[in-house]
């Protein structure tokens, strides 16, 4: 145990030397391979004190073990890593023969689902706005994009007036990577939409005149910041207690329309995601949904 210690102050003085880390990450560390040691993880060779060998099958019953003590699996892939790079530090010294751990992933993360509102809440956010003041109306139409279409607030907030078709009920829209889609929005958010840019928009235009779609009573492109800003005022009046933002809305938007039976593929198409997988996640939210339905209201549930 005590030529352990020396090894990892020694390869704490080169991680120092090498990154300039803070005495709390090095004490981190520290912690985290003497309790790996301490665990009977480090192996000596009988002929050689002064080299190891890692016992690996012992690493899963180690993690396990403090998993069910209660450790997150955020704090495990961080000693995980304290423990691969001293393992490699080892090895490029030849203190260590093999090293398995080179080759071993760390523990996966759990795939957190996304946060979405039930259609009943998305109902009563949209219905918050006093559509009588033109504040209201522009933050009524706001919210109908953002339901209807499952856009990011970045993207909202880039429209502009060109990329309108009234006509044809379509907006283009700009997504990561400078990459467009047609994306269409439905008859009541459009609706909303008309109202916004017949109305107050046109009243609060100042000069020169903005093409975002979306502005402020001083006629300037409404920021993101904005936007989140409203969403929130607008969801502490509904009453729903869960933070709500416009990516909740996104979420919500793509949840509701599988939900109700819509192909993953069209869902993807609408989310602008360039892989398929990314838009999986909204097939777990789904079943989870149907699940506590299930359990709350079946009577074997």
């Amino acid at each position: 145990m005590a030529i352990v210690e020396t090894l990892v102050d020694q390869f704490l003085d080169a991680v120092w030397a090498e990154d300039g880390l803070a005495e709390s990450t090095l004490a981190a560390y520290r912690n985290d391979l003497i309790g790996f040691a301490r665990s009977g993880l480090f192996v000596s060779d009988d002929s050689n004190t002064a080299c190891f060998e890692i016992d690996a099958a012992r690493l899963p019953g180690i993690l396990a073990s403090r998993i069910r003590d209660g450790g997150s699996v955020t704090t495990l892939r961080r000693q995980f890593s304290s423990l691969r790079r001293f393992c490699a530090w080892l090895r490029m010294h030849g203190r260590l023969s093999i090293d398995p751990l080179a080759t071993l992933e760390p523990p996966s993360l759990p795939r957190r689902l996304p946060g979405v509102l039930s259609e009943v809440e998305v109902e009563a956010l949209l219905n918050m706005p006093d559509t009588d003041t033109p504040l209201g109306l522009r933050d009524r139409a706001m919210l109908e994009v953002l339901y209807a279409s499952g856009m990011r607030v970045s993207e909202l907030t880039a429209i502009e007036m060109p990329d309108m078709n009234f006509r044809q009920g379509l907006v283009r829209v700009t997504g990561k990577g400078g990459k467009d889609r047609l994306t269409p929005l439905g008859e009541q958010a459009l609706d909303w939409l008309q109202q916004w840019c017949d109305g107050p928009r046109r009243h609060w235009l100042g000069q020169p005149p903005s093409d975002a779609l979306f502005i402020s009573s001083r006629g300037t492109a409404l920021t993101r910041q904005a936007v989140w800003h409203r969403i929130r005022a607008c969801a502490v009046r509904t009453g729903i207690t869960s933070p709500v933002s416009p990516h909740k809305l996104r979420h919500s938007f793509a949840t509701h329309l599988l939900d109700h039976g819509a192909d993953l593929r069209v869902v993807q198409l609408l989310l602008g995601h360039a892989d398929l997988a990314t838009t999986q996640i909204y097939t777990h939210v789904a079943n989870a949904r149907m699940k506590s339905l299930h359990e709350q209201h079946h009577p074997r549930g």
